[in-house]
Parts: structure tokens; C-alpha cells; sequence
């Protein structure tokens, strides 16, 4: 990631980036019930993949915590950046290695690519607790 770290003031309503959650979730991961964590990941799933389909990239998660009901609240934000040619091309001369950089991700990737690495990550971050109808173990020999 590349700037998404914000120092803190340590006032209540700090508004953090995506390195400050990996550095939060380090210490304490934000753990889902089974059917909380399916919803989020549906959610997430037809929202990326309408934002595919328009040629959108480079959106956000924006996850809010409502402390009086013990509810994350979330939201893609920041979807106005679309896939024109101009990103088309500038993906495939850094992908190309000719202005340097070579072996690391381009900054500007398709939508596509963009949803699937998005939606990893948001797996990655939001963790799956397991409770007591989960079965654990009744799928081993």
C-alpha cells in the first residue's frame, strides 16, 4: 500500500486508512459470525461486481463503528475513477517495466483485477469466528 497511514490524534473520531486497520486488526482482528460474515461478503461480491461492470476502479471500504448498537456500519466510497483508455495504457507501460519499477504491482490495474484484489483483501481483513452450528472438524476423516 502505498501513503495509507495516517498518524492519530487519539480523539474518538479519528478517521484512519487502510494501513492503520492492518496495524489495528494485528492486535485485535475484527472476528464475524458465520452469517454476518456471509452477508458482508454478498454485499461485497454484487457491489464490486456492479462497479466492474460500469468500468469502475479504485474504491474504498469505509467501515464505521457504531458503538451504541455494537454494529460495524460499512460502505463503498470513492467510486468515480473510471477504466478509460488513458489507465488502460498507462497499466501496460508500468506493467512493461520501461519507466522502471519492474516486478511490482502497477498502481493502475483493470477493474477486474481491481474487484479481485479488493475483495481478498476485505476477506483478509474481516476474519470468521466460528460458533456453535459451524461443525468443526465434521469434514475430517
Amino acid at each position: 500500500m502505498r501513503s495509507r497511514y495516517v498518524q492519530t490524534s487519539g480523539l474518538k473520531n479519528d478517521v484512519l486508512l487502510d494501513e492503520n486497520l492492518l496495524e489495528m486488526i494485528r492486535e485485535s482482528p475484527i472476528f464475524f459470525r458465520p452469517h454476518s460474515k456471509a452477508i458482508l461478503s454478498r454485499a461485497i461480491h454484487n457491489d464490486t461486481e456492479f462497479l466492474a461492470q460500469q468500468m469502475v476502479m479504485d474504491y474504498s471500504l469505509l467501515v464505521g463503528i457504531d458503538e451504541a448498537r455494537s454494529e460495524l456500519v460499512t460502505g463503498i466510497i470513492d467510486f468515480i475513477r473510471t477504466f478509460t483508455w488513458d489507465k488502460k495504457l498507462e497499466m501496460y507501460v508500468k506493467a512493461s517495466g520501461i519507466l522502471g519499477g519492474q516486478g511490482r504491482m502497477p498502481t493502475v490495474v483493470s477493474p477486474e483485477l481491481y474487484r479481485t484484489r479488493f475483495t481478498e483483501a476485505m476477506h483478509r481483513y474481516f476474519l470468521m469466528v466460528p460458533d456453535k452450528w459451524t461443525g468443526l472438524g465434521s469434514d475430517l476423516d
